[in-house]
């Protein structure tokens, strides 16, 4: 792989090696020249809606202060210590979705989402401590950065925020405009505005495994088949009513263990979880779809986009989008990695497609899952 500027000149085979899941990572002038990519106007606008994800932290007079969104409201801009956040921008902006696509030298699988913090003067949300990897990058103004990797994550106890008990920093770094930070899982940092800051979040999903434990139980409910009914023809009186009998419990343990589950189960659960969009995601479709044979002629001539919302992903003969799996063959699966991979296809490359595969590209086009290049 050739070298990345933004990663400042290395590869991204170096960083998955050197730093990734393991230490921090400060890349000066990582985009040279950077400027926020939503003015603030457009940025609380956006917090206002119902659609977005946002919140509020203050920390006037020493007391923090958390507020969800939708935010109505902001404090003034000449008051010092507050910071508005608004999680998921790029599902609404296509100037923050190109942002985040640069980092797909990881996988879709795990990339999550872009978060903008406008801060002013003093403005954070106190020392804390993320479950996932993050980028993050300077956009305006400068923001003070206090890291460490510490051991002791002790939470303050009764406050609406997680913030670090005992916050031991080892590094302590200023960034301008185009500079960005790397953080692996759990590494402490508290991060200060100095002025009025915006600094983007480019956050990787880490779920747990008992996240994933859980939905993959749910998912398997689905497709157990345990034929007949619990039966005791040889049950013998008793003197202990109240006590489960022993041979019901090893009936059942018996059924339970006839449940198997293959590697293709995991793989189609984890394709529909991790391409489920979020609860606040929704798709429209054009007011006027063209009809089938129109749509046709029009992808041969402009291709077919994806929605900047819509998560595409695959393994082996599994196409999985928006939370849906379906199996294809050969031919079908090489045009439609070709479309989950560059997020498009080229009119040129449409040749290749089946009438099954242009049938769901028409459905998703529809659904406003994908759009006419």
């Amino acid at each position: 792989m050739k070298k990345l500027p933004l990663l400042g000149d290395i590869t991204p085979a170096q960083f998955l090696r050197d730093y990734w899941h393991k230490k921090p990572l400060l890349i000066r002038n990582a985009i040279p020249g950077f400027k926020p990519l939503l003015s603030l106007d457009a940025l609380a606008k956006l917090a206002a809606t119902n659609h977005a994800e946002s919140r509020l932290v203050t920390g006037f007079d020493g007391q923090w202060s958390l507020q969800h969104g939708p935010l109505a409201e902001l404090p003034p801009r000449d008051k010092q210590q507050w910071t508005m956040l608004v999680q998921g921008v790029n599902l609404f902006d296509a100037k923050a979705d190109a942002l985040l696509r640069q980092f797909r030298f990881l996988p879709d699988a795990r990339l999550d989402d872009l978060m903008i913090s406008f801060a002013t003067d003093g403005g954070g949300v106190g020392p804390h401590f993320d479950s996932y990897d993050v980028f993050l990058l300077q956009a305006q103004g400068q923001r003070r950065w206090r890291i460490g990797k510490q051991k002791d994550l002790t939470l303050i106890d009764g406050l609406p925020l997680k913030i670090l008990a005992n916050f031991e920093p080892e590094e302590d770094l200023v960034l301008n405009p185009g500079d960005m930070l790397y953080l692996p899982p759990q590494y402490a940092h508290d991060g200060i505005a100095i002025g009025d800051c915006q600094t983007y979040s480019i956050g990787f999903r880490l779920p747990s495994y008992q996240e994933l434990g859980e939905g993959f139980l749910q998912f398997m409910a689905d497709s157990i088949d345990l034929p007949g009914r619990y039966e005791d023809p040889d049950l013998k009186a008793t003197d202990k009513p109240a006590e489960i009998p022993r041979q019901m419990l090893t009936d059942l343990a018996d059924e339970l263990n006839k449940v198997r589950f293959t590697e293709e189960d995991i793989t189609i659960f984890l394709g529909e979880y991790l391409s489920e969009p979020k609860h606040n995601v929704f798709f429209t479709g054009p007011a006027k779809p063209l009809t089938v044979g129109k749509f046709g002629e029009a992808v041969m001539k402009k291709g077919l986009v994806l929605s900047r919302k819509t998560q595409m992903l695959y393994r082996g003969k599994n196409v999985f989008i928006n939370g849906e799996s379906f199996g294809v063959g050969k031919a079908d699966k090489a045009t439609l990695e070709l479309l989950a991979n560059n997020r498009r296809l080229e009119p040129e490359e449409f040749a290749a497609a089946s009438d099954d595969v242009l049938e769901a590209l028409y459905t998703w086009y529809q659904d406003g899952w994908a759009e006419l290049g």
